[in-house]
Parts: structure tokens; sequence; C-alpha cells
């Protein structure tokens, strides 16, 4: 195994199809499989109702938001199971770390 590292400097900030949402690969699992980002929400934007199929872990590293009713802000923790719908919107500038065992399903518009 080979040990990976992305310092801070080196990050890329790459866009959404969501005005307002970037994100950052800190890691990618493997083919067909999820990845470790940071996703960055700027206040009063929403990431768009979705479900995991591996299910999310989400570590909120700075600002306040709420994932269906649930608020959650710096330090806090949300687990959210596979097939759950939901949706992250963001009530002040907002950073999040995210673990996925596989990538999002969004819901079409």
């Amino acid at each position: 195994m080979t040990v990976e590292f992305t310092s801070v400097a080196g990050r890329q900030w790459r866009p959404t199809d969501r005005a307002g949402v970037t994100y950052a690969v800190l890691r990618v699992h493997g083919a067909g499989e999820g990845a470790t980002v940071l996703t960055r929400f700027a206040a009063g934007t929403a990431g768009g109702q979705h479900l995991h199929p591996g299910g999310e872990e989400l570590y909120v590293v700075e600002g306040t938001c709420a994932v269906n009713g649930v608020q959650l802000r710096t330090g806090d923790y949300l687990y959210t199971p596979p097939g759950e719908r939901h949706e992250l919107v963001a009530l002040r500038d907002t950073v999040v770390l995210v673990h996925l065992p596989r990538l999002p399903i969004y819901d079409t518009p």
C-alpha cells in the first residue's frame, strides 16, 4: 500500500453543476468505488437530493448546515445509511469532509 498525501497548496477545487458548490478529491478508493472529498457550500446553497448506495459519512470542518432537517455545525458528524435520500443545505459558508464507500446517485431535476 502506498501512502497518499494532498497538501493544502496542492488541493484543486472543482466546480459542480450547482452554483456555490465545489469539491476537492482527497482520495479515490478505486475503480467503480467511492472517494473521500472535501465539499464547500456557499451560504444558502443546496447540494441536491441524492442517495449513496454504500452510505455516507460526513464531518463538518467549518460552518453550519442542515441535512434533512438535522442542523449540523463545526465538529459535528453525520452517518447516512445506504439508500436514504437526503440533501445538505448550507446555512452559512460550510466545508464538509465526506467519506463515500460508493459514489452518490442524484435525483434528476
